[in-house]
């Protein structure tokens, strides 16, 4: 008997949600068949047989949110046969029928059965002293919300609908006795009573939302969920800067005019992005500490440049990356975009194009605007927002002579992690983009 366990679907993917079984009991597959599939933030991926043989035990049912390692199913290579083929998609035997996902506590497998939450209400749940397996979810899916941990914590039983905040407990005795101090120490010096971090803070409550005729309540989707926990937490973890700079892509513009046409013979969009991407990569190289990651203590600066590139899906808006871009030229980088983007919409990207982002580049597309402070793709230090191109009147330096014309100009703000980079890189960086940009020093 042999069992199938949820693989890594990524880095930083410990989790995955059973959205279809594509066999049921008693199907004999083939190696390398897929059994079911599996929905992570990250992307939908096909979980294949390891081996052949039939199908003896389906642990988990579909919806069940299964850790890395959790148990899926199991497979007797022994069993010899040929099983009916199942229609496409067809829907395994009803949930009654087959064995229930693995109960906390049970088996060890604790993991495959947990609740699911976002990594925010599993802090709040752990500082509140909750235990999540034991609170009624309210969410989609049955998803455990802030709310749900806070009547919990309070006793209070969970209602369906709207709900009011739970108040938040009082501060501990001593870390208001420490504010008080503080506060008497300030004030006795004639200046200004700043906030204490931990006091007083979550007072602030949302009025309860009445639903009125005419209103839409959309639930979130899986990957909007996700996408509002990973901004939350970006937010919460990096303190963003954000720095501005005026491009002019008058060289650069040349050069793509004259290359476009040959380019498209090959089946290769040559756009402002490509250009945009590898002046960043170039920067990089330059400076190394913008390709990082913040450890506990420490960061760490990264030997591979894997350039993020935000792409615009049905479902939503998702960053695959070039793998090793820094090694690859204007034509190569241009290349991948379109194979990434083109994967991308037809929800063929995988886990791990998505994996393994250094460093990000966001497009807004022809419905931009003048610029844009983008939120940190965690865990990287920076992503640099393009903004819409417009042609602009500049001034022109030749020959000590000004002159007035008209030229494409872009604004790109470069978003940055203040814990590990400075003002001063953070302008030497962004400086450089914009150089290799405004003089057109490319090879194509």
């Amino acid at each position: 008997m042999v069992d199938v366990r949820m693989p890594q679907l990524g880095e930083s993917v410990l989790e995955g949600t059973v959205s279809r079984w594509l066999v049921r009991e008693g199907d004999f597959v083939k190696r390398e068949q897929p059994l079911l599939e599996v929905a992570t933030d990250k992307a939908d991926t096909e979980i294949p047989a390891p081996i052949a043989g039939r199908v003896a035990r389906i642990a988990v049912a579909e919806g069940t949110v299964v850790a890395k390692e959790g148990l899926l199913c199991q497979i007797d290579e022994a069993a010899q046969g040929e099983s009916q083929p199942a229609a496409q998609g067809a829907a395994p035997a009803p949930a009654e029928a087959r064995p229930a996902a693995p109960a906390p506590g049970s088996n060890g497998h604790e993991e495959s059965a947990r609740p699911l939450s976002s990594p925010s209400t599993k802090k709040l749940a752990l500082e509140a002293g909750v235990d999540l397996r034991s609170v009624q979810g309210t969410g989609d899916r049955g998803r455990i919300t802030h709310d749900d941990v806070l009547r919990a914590a309070h006793g209070a039983p969970a209602e369906p609908g709207p709900q009011p905040t739970a108040a938040i407990p009082p501060p501990p005795a001593a870390a208001s006795s420490q504010a008080a101090e503080l506060s008497q120490l300030i004030q006795a010096s004639g200046g200004f009573v700043p906030p204490v971090p931990g006091v007083g803070f979550g007072a602030y409550k949302v009025p309860p939302y009445t639903p009125k005729p005419g209103d839409k309540v959309v639930p979130f989707s899986r990957r909007r969920r996700i996408t509002a926990d990973h901004m939350v937490y970006s937010k919460v973890t990096s303190p963003h800067v954000v720095t501005v700079a005026e491009v002019d892509l008058h060289e650069t513009s040349k050069l793509r005019d004259a290359h476009k046409d040959e380019f498209k013979k090959s089946g290769v969009s040559l756009t402002f992005l490509s250009f945009i991407c590898a002046a960043a990569v170039r920067a990089l190289r330059e400076h190394p500490e913008f390709n990082a990651r913040v450890l506990e203590n420490s960061y760490a600066v990264l030997r591979d440049v894997n350039l993020g590139v935000a792409v615009d899906t049905p479902g939503g808006l998702i960053v695959p990356s070039i793998k090793h871009a820094d090694e690859l030229s204007l034509r190569g980088i241009a290349k991948s975009i379109d194979e990434l983007a083109g994967r991308a919409k037809s929800g063929k990207i995988t886990a791990d194009d998505l994996a393994n982002t250094t460093f990000t580049v966001s497009n807004p597309g022809l419905k931009g605007n003048l610029f844009g402070g983008a939120i940190i793709s965690q865990p990287n230090v920076g992503i640099l927002r393009m903004g819409e191109i417009k042609k602009r009147v500049v001034v022109v330096t030749k020959d000590k002579e000004d002159s007035i014309a008209i030229h494409p100009v872009m604004f790109l703000a470069l978003s940055y992690d203040h814990r590990i980079i400075d003002g001063v890189l953070a302008n030497s960086f962004l400086w450089r983009v914009t150089d290799i940009l405004t003089r057109g020093e490319f090879e194509v």
